[in-house]
């Protein structure tokens, strides 16, 4: 089976996505602790596909994010898991860290932020744990799949060794990550899961707060086996922001398989909603919705950093 010359090019605007998302070091500045992200329940930040907690323990995927809470009173941990994989192996990982954090800090219940792949994946925990999960914030999340994943999903499935190069890429990826799953990445499983049928199956196991009309709204609160969480969605539907942005250039080479719908690069609108939507349509691209890279968002828009800390302060005035 050949691989054109376009879903070549597609191909490698995925994989460079998320690896030249943590080109910056830079440590955030430093000021007097607040109280504006102050939850009762600590915040756990997941990435996406290619995506990871952070490089060598340096460089951070939510750029300047974690940080940032911190120093407004939030506890963050942020999670480890597989950048490409499918998301029931993803929300597994998640879990055994919850449970870990929980027994060694006393946490009773954790406010989940999700990108990109990590809003399925955050789903899957409060599906499968309720208990420990108290809120479900998605960005960008590929609840329905994404149009990406189709059209590059058969042609990676079908060419072994296209597939087995770039899921040697991410391998490394996973171990200057410090992952501990690294051996089981693959490509194929990850773009099936993101895919508009691994999508629906995966919805179909797991509905609470799906949206009640087509590309409408879910509701904000949903019982899950008795257990009351509340469930959050946005999403960008901007591609050039920043012309130093080299993630504007990856990007523009996937948005073209969105045709006319708003999208983000990688995610469409629709894709992305999920309980009460906050809002869909953030001049932000995939990557500027974690702030990368260096922060060069596009002139005017949001600040990434303040769009969190005013979601984690939603969950704070929401008793959460």
């Amino acid at each position: 089976m050949t691989f054109s010359s376009t879903r070549k090019g597609a191909l490698k605007a995925v994989c460079a996505a998320a690896a030249v998302a943590g080109l910056a070091l830079a440590a955030p500045a430093a000021h007097a602790a607040g109280t504006t992200a102050k939850t009762k329940y600590p915040v756990v930040l997941v990435h996406g596909f290619i995506g990871f907690d952070s490089i060598l323990g340096v460089v951070n995927y939510f750029y300047d994010i974690p940080g940032n809470l911190r120093n407004e009173g939030a506890t963050v941990y942020i999670a480890s898991v597989n950048p490409s994989q499918t998301t029931e192996f993803r929300g597994e990982e998640l879990i055994q860290q919850m449970k870990q954090w929980a027994a060694k800090d006393g946490v009773a219940k954790f406010n989940l932020i999700g990108h990109s792949h990590g809003g399925p994946t955050v789903r899957y925990a409060a599906g499968t744990v309720p208990t420990l999960v108290a809120s479900v914030s998605t960005v960008a999340g590929t609840h329905f799949g994404t149009v990406v994943a189709d059209e590059l999903g058969p042609q990676v499935s079908g060419d072994k060794t296209l597939n087995g190069l770039a899921t040697a890429g991410l391998k490394l990826i996973s171990w200057l990550t410090g992952n501990k799953t690294t051996d089981s990445t693959n490509l194929a499983a990850a773009l099936s899961s993101l895919s508009t049928a691994g999508a629906a199956t995966f919805n179909a196991k797991f509905p609470a707060g799906a949206p009640t009309t087509a590309c409408g709204t879910g509701p904000e609160v949903a019982s899950v086996a008795g257990n009351s969480i509340r469930f959050y969605s946005f999403s960008g539907t901007a591609v050039k922001t920043n012309g130093w942005d080299i993630s504007d250039l990856i990007l523009a080479g996937t948005a073209p398989y969105f045709k006319d719908e708003p999208n983000d690069g990688l995610v469409g609108r629709c894709s992305s909603h999920w309980g009460k939507v906050i809002k869909d349509d953030y001049a932000w691209n995939h990557l500027d919705e974690i702030n990368q890279v260096l922060g060069t968002i596009g002139k005017g828009a949001p600040d990434p950093v303040a769009f969190y800390k005013q979601q984690v302060n939603r969950l704070k005035l929401a008793g959460l």
